[in-house]
């Protein structure tokens, strides 16, 4: 099965991330994938654009089938392949219903994140300015505080829609390992960091761990002070 998927990919995507943990869960390994470079801006070359005409990645294909959006690929993968690897819908509906709004927050939390650690990037020189920063840094804050307030809801040492590990905690996870990566504090944010702890050893997150923060552990400062 998995020998028919592909998978091109860049290492500091967290995107790219969710589709790596979701097919380590439902054990579809040996599929094909290739690594890309942003900086060589190889995410805009005809390869990818004949996957997915936006010029993103992933760029995920199982046989015939593509799907372009990481929440779209995890839910496809767990809905094809129910009864291999790790199942990652909770039964009930309260936890299903607590699942899915965790899941599309946590696209939500990927583009206030990313506005913030990649202001420079997305932002030309002479149109940035302080209180563009400020509003930046003051939505993130909010948002990171939200987060904290839902993981102080759960019961300790649970995953965000429950007792078991779900498609919520694949979406959301990349987002918390980056921001700490990038120097959110833990005293801060007791819970998110106590979910970090809680999850970074999981076999589908170790082996899928971005390779480039290997030789550099301790990333950036950039939201210290958030």
């Amino acid at each position: 099965m998995a020998k028919s998927m592909s998978l091109l990919w860049a290492a500091g995507s967290a995107p790219c991330w969710r589709v790596m943990i979701a097919l380590e869960e439902k054990k579809l390994h040996g599929y094909k994938h290739k690594l890309l470079s942003f900086e060589k801006m190889e995410h805009k070359s005809q390869e990818v654009l004949e996957i997915n005409p936006r010029g993103q990645v992933p760029a995920f294909k199982h046989g015939d089938n593509t799907l372009n959006e990481s929440s779209a690929a995890c839910l496809y993968l767990e809905n094809q392949f129910k009864s291999q690897g790790n199942k990652l819908t909770p039964d009930g509906p309260a936890e299903q219903a607590l699942m899915y709004q965790r899941l599309m927050e946590g696209v939500n939390l990927t583009d206030v994140l990313n506005s913030v650690i990649y202001y420079d990037w997305f932002v030309p020189e002479g149109e940035r300015h302080d209180l563009a920063v400020k509003r930046t840094r003051d939505a993130l804050t909010t948002e990171l505080q939200l987060w904290e307030g839902y993981l102080q809801k759960v019961a300790a040492g649970s995953y965000l829609a429950g007792g078991a590990f779900s498609l919520a905690d694949v979406i959301v996870f990349p987002n918390v390992a980056y921001a700490f990566r990038f120097g959110l504090s833990a005293g801060r944010y007791p819970k998110l960091a106590k979910y970090y702890s809680l999850l970074k050893d999981r076999p589908s997150i170790k082996t899928s761990w971005p390779p480039h923060w290997t030789p550099s552990p301790h990333g950036y400062e950039i939201l210290k002070d958030i």
